[in-house]
């Protein structure tokens, strides 16, 4: 009877962990599809703040009514310092992937090819980190599967959150440290200035009472 007990107490106690575990990882950012329109002239960009050593994944393709060939677009990816990561044009859809050299905002800008009478519809589903890694293949090569994948998952997600509020607390204290030395260089400069007009002020009154005296005014 006790050891039924214990055993029903160890089922409900792993039932609870991977309905915690599950209930955690849904909470998880996941990637989701952007659907926008793209104008028959004119561009449209995304970009997104992405920290160094990332992996990034996306996938696009042009929503048509008619023959797809009347609607293709060009594809521009570039990295914060303006460097051309992907570049594609005359696409109905595609796929990019890189991995980041620099932390900052990377973009990504679509236009319609040629000269098209109506609008195109865009679908660009855009991972970053941990929803772009193939859990599929992981699964497969280390050959775990269930409540160990889940934590695979779980823990593959807490160090994605933690190199997160790494990269937060370094762009922190660089802004703080730029603050500190723009209020630094403000005050000198307000200090500067009003020596400046001190001294002005006294030169204009030596020059006044010279000509005063000069015109024997006073």
């Amino acid at each position: 009877m006790a050891r039924s007990i214990t055993d029903l107490a160890t089922g409900a106690s792993l039932v609870a962990l991977f309905l915690c575990l599950t209930t955690h990882f849904s909470v998880l950012p996941l990637a989701e599809a952007v659907w926008f329109t793209i104008p028959t002239t004119g561009t449209k960009c995304m970009s997104e703040e992405i920290q160094k050593n990332i992996v990034v994944l996306a996938d696009y393709y042009v929503v048509t009514e008619g023959d797809p060939q009347l609607s293709t677009v060009s594809v521009k990816v570039t990295s914060p310092y303006g460097n051309s990561l992907y570049d594609n044009q005359n696409a109905t859809q595609g796929q990019f992937a890189f991995t980041t050299e620099e932390s900052g905002n990377y973009v990504a800008c679509f236009w319609m090819d040629g000269k098209h009478e109506q609008e195109g519809t865009l679908s660009l589903e855009w991972k970053t980190g941990i929803a772009a890694k193939d859990w599929e293949s992981v699964a497969k090569k280390e050959k775990i599967e269930g409540v160990e994948l889940e934590l695979r998952k779980l823990e593959g997600a807490v160090e994605a959150i933690h190199g997160y509020l790494i990269y937060m607390k370094d762009k922190e204290a660089r802004m703080r440290e730029v603050s500190e030395k723009t209020n630094s260089r403000v005050a000198w400069y307000s200090l500067m200035s009003l020596g400046i007009c001190v001294l002005v002020s006294l030169l204009q009154v030596w020059h006044l009472k010279r000509f005063f005296l000069k015109k024997k005014l006073i």
